[in-house]
């Protein structure tokens, strides 16, 4: 709780204006109780020698208790967003254990993963990030993840254009470009010898900003969602997709979106690892 009590003092130095204060607490009940809002920033981290089914075990024991704890005490119209790796499996467990709640009012974070999709292919054009938009993250937020610029578009003197004829690149596009996304993650631990922070707290702003207010007209923004079946992906199962989002939170998948055969094989991979 030392160290929470630091956070809240970081929280009130920041002199936000629409703070209006801060409970610090480690009782879930206490936590979540009327939220509009939940953000499960947290999970049990992969130890040395730990195999992913213990993994997946412990982070399961954690998750089915918030879910079940959200699902007696929060807002029937909560918006839980689960950032915690595995996210996917994490979301979906959370989820299932919160019957009286929405499936569609949880999701997981894979806005990192689009906001380091966006950098990549703004540095690559020589262009701001502000005029890239639609890049796509399907699947999970992990190494299997497939970056998608073939829908993307960028705006070049005004005019707004398909990112990949722009680029003329496709061999980038196909290989470093998906490479770069996916172990970016493992990159940025690497080189100062702790996980992402700045950009994630980011991403997770972006994410709830656009579910809150949704998304601007003609764009859309990838989030782990429950699959209806689109695009062949299993039903039932947390999957991150594009999604249009109204004012208020509804969000949608955006259908239609062509897929050729690398697409198809990408993403049929990443219901599978």
């Amino acid at each position: 709780m030392e160290k929470l009590n630091g956070v809240v003092m970081e929280l009130e130095d920041l002199a936000l204006s629409l703070v209006r204060g801060v409970v610090s607490t480690a009782d879930p009940m206490t936590a979540f109780a009327d939220v509009d809002v939940v953000l499960l920033l947290g999970a049990f981290p992969r130890l040395k020698g730990m195999e992913r089914k213990d993994l997946l075990a412990k982070n399961n024991e954690i998750f089915i208790q918030m879910g079940k704890t959200i699902d007696s005490v929060a807002k029937k119209t909560v918006k839980v967003v689960v950032v915690g790796n595995p996210c996917n499996t994490n979301a979906l467990t959370c989820m299932n254990n919160a019957p009286s709640i929405p499936k569609e009012n949880f999701t997981c974070l894979t806005r990192l993963d689009q906001n380091r999709a966006k950098s990549q292919l703004a540095n690559k054009l020589g262009v701001s990030v502000s005029q890239i938009s639609n890049v796509i993250i399907w699947g999970n937020h992990s190494g299997t993840q497939f970056p998608d610029a073939r829908h993307a578009s960028v705006t070049l003197n005004g005019v707004s254009q398909s990112l990949t004829k722009a680029l003329s690149d496709d061999a980038w596009i196909k290989s470093e470009f998906i490479t770069v996304v996916q172990t970016r993650g493992g990159a940025v631990i690497k080189a100062r010898g702790l996980s992402s922070a700045m950009s994630a707290a980011k991403a997770i702003g972006d994410h709830t900003r656009d579910w809150w207010f949704g998304t601007k007209e003609g764009e859309f923004t990838s989030m782990g969602v429950m699959s209806d079946g689109s695009y062949n992906i299993p039903a039932g199962i947390i999957y991150s997709f594009p999604v249009t989002i109204e004012a208020g939170g509804k969000w949608s998948i955006v259908q239609g979106l062509e897929q050729d055969d690398f697409a198809t094989e990408k993403m049929k991979l990443r219901t599978t690892s």
